[in-house]
């Protein structure tokens, strides 16, 4: 039962994490602490830096939530049970890739029916043969939900963060592209090459500069990210009003 329903069991852990927050709780707190890993995903030769960017991005979720992911993640693959042991996956990618098999594409579909999350990001930023191969597969894996890009009111923007737009090592579209299964966003693409930003060397230097906007955009990269886990953790829990509150009071908007 644990690792066939293992994805919507740590789901609704998050869940209920997310309602347990109090205005009288710290600042970035969601409530009790509870533990997760956001795995990296290997599909073909993968890229450089894919575990490294989920390293980051879980010790950033960590510092400033009371989430508590795992801070040595592991990695997964489509096509293997060790994807279900995880609510979150990182896909991070530079080249384009061979279609994937039968038992991937019918991993993802299982993944993302089961509750699961992709945040999909393309390292280049741009060029043709990643965001060729992403879109290829995911027409294969779910040709009747297109991706398509995400409003700028959407809670993604404000689950934990208020942003006005993403943004990664690069400054890049004013929009994220995301595949709507039921009543969730379940796959994020976002080509700002968000783990570019969050990237560090052996000596905790970062390790690639942030252009046009320097370390100001650096943190709203991260913050997106952060954004992004909380989300695929918690859902939609905020469009409900009541915590407008605690949202304005974090950003000193409100009493």
């Amino acid at each position: 039962m644990r690792a066939v329903f293992g994805v919507r069991w740590d789901r609704l852990l998050m869940v209920l994490a997310c309602f347990s927050v109090s205005p009288a709780d710290r600042a970035a707190a969601f409530g009790d602490a509870t533990s997760v890993e956001i795995v990296s995903l290997d599909v073909s030769k993968g890229v450089d830096g894919a575990r490294n960017v989920a390293e980051r991005l879980s010790w950033e979720v960590r510092k400033r939530s009371s989430v508590e992911p795992i801070l040595e993640p592991g990695r997964a693959r489509l096509d293997k049970s060790s994807l279900f042991r995880s609510p979150f996956v990182y896909w991070r990618g530079s080249d384009e890739f061979p279609p994937l098999s039968e038992a991937s594409i019918e991993g993802l579909r299982k993944y993302i029916h089961r509750g699961g999350f992709i945040l999909i990001d393309d390292a280049t930023a741009g060029r043709e043969g990643f965001d060729r191969a992403v879109r290829r597969e995911l027409l294969r894996a779910f040709p009747a939900l297109p991706l398509k890009p995400i409003s700028a009111e959407h809670t993604i923007y404000r689950s934990f963060y208020l942003l006005r737009r993403p943004v990664g090592r690069v400054r890049g579209p004013a929009f994220l592209e995301g595949i709507t299964y039921g009543d969730r966003i379940a796959i994020v693409y976002s080509r700002h090459d968000l783990g570019g930003a969050l990237q560090r060397d052996k000596l905790g230097a970062w390790s690639q500069a942030v252009v046009p906007g320097g370390e100001g955009q650096r943190e709203q990269a991260i913050r997106l990210g952060v954004n992004l886990v909380l989300y695929a953790l918690c859902t939609d829990y905020k469009d409900d009003q009541v915590h407008a509150p605690f949202i304005m009071r974090r950003r000193g908007l409100g009493p």
